[in-house]
């Protein structure tokens, strides 16, 4: 059955439908500060500060009456400018030194004569033609301090990995709405405290303790809308969540483009989502954590209230449910005498057999390559030429209609007929580029967004197909285990786009070797789509082996109608983090 975009959103109640949006709209600003550093931490032109007014500049042959005339021309950071003061002293402007001329006749670009060479000690001189202020310019964040600058970012995604490590942990033990509520709120306030930094560590201080609070909403919200929506509409709720995401991103390149001061650009990306932390307050808590806190008086209330938004004369009752989960627990506990429910699992038990460890390999190379491409394209975007605000909004913009794809791939075509097509064309995406003359500036930009398009299919699917593929009993530790080398790709991005300065095509090397080899060993994944969740490691197993063997494996006998209900529940119920 066809299942679409429209349909996904007719199937939500009103209820529903009022939470999902409120808290998915906020997912918007975790996209905003994800990518913000990509303008608020450029590096403009520069040359190094000067001891004097100067009364004339040459650079080559033009002659100008000041600096500011001479960034039109600029072309290579091997480049110098040709400056004589006022007192007659002649002096060479390189970036990360100046030279001044022994013998002062004539201004002349070309000089034989000896050279005096000194440092930058009266600071440099920077090409305000695009931007007025950035970060790397407040503190001068260039040459000796430059390592400075590059750090930014892989700070940044330093404290989104720990944040999502922390705050979903908090989400489980004081619910969602707590920790949606204080994340909400800290976004807001550590994003207008950036603005104000009074230094390179205080800024980088504030922007590590935003990741973590933006890396914590996205996690929870994640979860938070899962819990609300019905199954059939859970997978595509995931996506969109994505597709808000991706808005943020689009959200920085607008705003790039109409402030060039980074503090004003840090402040009006904050308070972008400002309504909903002032609405915030209003979500309720998930009747699933109230319930799994034997809060059942407050989980009752919640399913009332969703009983009257969405005008159901007859809601559930939670000892109802109560009651046919206690006999379920009884009769499985009477049932046989399987203790690997009860067993507590580690790390160790995704490598428990060879056919397992493969499969936890292989998935997580997919995680660490759909979030290094990821990041690869997005924070690149900027550097292709042409018009860079227009570049990074197309590169947030292609991902909305691939999350859409993704989601018709995995119903018509299975999860992993959809996961090693889009692999395999990234690669050889990548490739692609790398042949493309750099002077076809439009055609290097759609290339990319192809790759980025094809890498985020991939990236959007590896969450539920990691669900899928590993029993109950071990199935949180595989998709946070994943999760976790997801976050590592993050980190390791922005390191791996610096590369370009040893070679302009290295990064796109590194992901289409990375995204060729996820997509080889992916075709010896078992597919999943129809097939029953696995509940032991043995059955997992097996479905490794023998394709069809797991839809005819008979349920354990401890699995009553209770636990049926749960894992439907929960069958597409996976926590992701960009």
């Amino acid at each position: 059955e066809g299942f679409s975009s429209v349909n996904f959103f007719l199937s939500l109640y009103r209820f529903q439908a009022c939470v999902y949006f409120a808290s998915v709209f906020q997912a918007m600003s975790c996209g905003i500060h994800y990518l913000a550093s990509v303008f608020m931490a450029v590096t403009p032109n520069f040359v190094c500060g000067i001891p004097g007014n100067v009364s004339s500049v040459l650079f080559y042959n033009s002659s100008e009456s000041s600096i500011e005339d001479i960034w039109t021309l600029w072309t290579s950071t091997e480049n110098y400018i040709v400056v004589q003061l006022e007192n007659g002293e002649i002096w060479e402007l390189n970036q990360c030194s100046r030279s001044k001329r022994e013998v002062s006749l004539d201004l002349a670009y070309e000089y034989k004569g000896n050279k005096s060479i000194f440092s930058c000690s009266d600071g440099f001189l920077y090409d305000d033609t695009k931007w007025k202020s950035t970060v790397v310019t407040q503190w001068d964040l260039v040459c000796d301090r430059e390592w400075l600058a590059k750090l930014i970012q892989p700070t940044f995604m330093l404290g989104v990995l720990i944040g999502a490590v922390i705050f979903g942990d908090i989400a489980d033990r004081l619910g969602r709405q707590r920790v949606i509520w204080f994340t909400s709120a800290g976004q807001f306030v550590f994003g207008v405290a950036v603005a104000f930094t009074f230094d390179y560590y205080s800024f980088v201080i504030v922007r590590f303790l935003l990741a973590m609070v933006s890396s914590g909403y996205l996690v929870v919200a994640f979860v938070y809308v899962t819990e609300f929506v019905g199954i059939k509409a859970r997978t595509w709720a995931s996506m969109h969540v994505h597709a808000f995401f991706a808005m943020g991103i689009m959200v920085v390149a607008l705003v790039g483009f109409l402030v060039r001061t980074w503090w004003v650009y840090q402040i009006f990306l904050s308070i972008a989502t400002l309504p909903f932390v002032l609405c915030c307050w209003m979500l309720p808590e998930t009747p699933f954590w109230l319930l799994s806190e034997e809060r059942y008086e407050d989980a009752q209330k919640v399913i009332n209230i969703m009983a009257r938004w969405n005008k159901v004369s007859t809601p559930c009752k939670v000892s109802e449910l109560c009651s046919v989960q206690q006999d379920d627990l009884v009769s499985g506990r009477t049932g046989d005498n399987d203790t690997s429910s009860t067993k507590k699992h580690n790390i160790l038990d995704l490598f428990c057999n060879w056919h397992i460890a493969r499969r936890t390999i292989t998935v997580w190379l997919i995680w660490f390559t759909g979030s290094l491409g990821y990041y690869v394209f997005s924070l690149s975007s900027v550097s292709l030429g042409g018009n860079e605000y227009l570049n990074l909004f197309l590169i947030g913009a292609v991902e909305l209609p691939c999350y859409v794809i993704a989601c018709i791939g995995m119903d018509k075509l299975g999860r992993r007929n959809t996961l090693i097509p889009f692999l395999i064309l990234s690669a050889l995406i990548c490739v692609l580029i790398m042949f493309i003359p750099q002077d076809f500036n439009i055609l290097i930009v759609l290339a990319n967004m192809a790759g980025k398009f094809s890498i985020g299919v991939a990236f959007g699917l590896i969450y539920l197909y990691t669900a899928e593929l590993y029993p109950t009993i071990v199935r949180s530790l595989a998709v946070g285990s994943g999760s976790m080398m997801c976050r590592a790709g993050s980190v390791v991005a922005p390191f791996c786009v610096y590369l370009r300065s040893v070679w302009i095509f290295m990064p796109l090397l590194l992901v289409g070797i990375m995204a060729l080899l996820s997509g080889i060993l992916t075709i010896m994944l078992p597919e999943t789509l129809g097939k029953p969740l696995t509940n032991t490691l043995a059955e997992a197993t097996e479905m490794g082996r023998n394709k069809k063997s797991c839809s005819g494996k008979t349920p354990p006998a401890h699995s009553g109608a209770a636990l049926e209900k749960i894992e439907m529940f929960c069958q597409e119920t996976v926590s992701t983090e960009k």
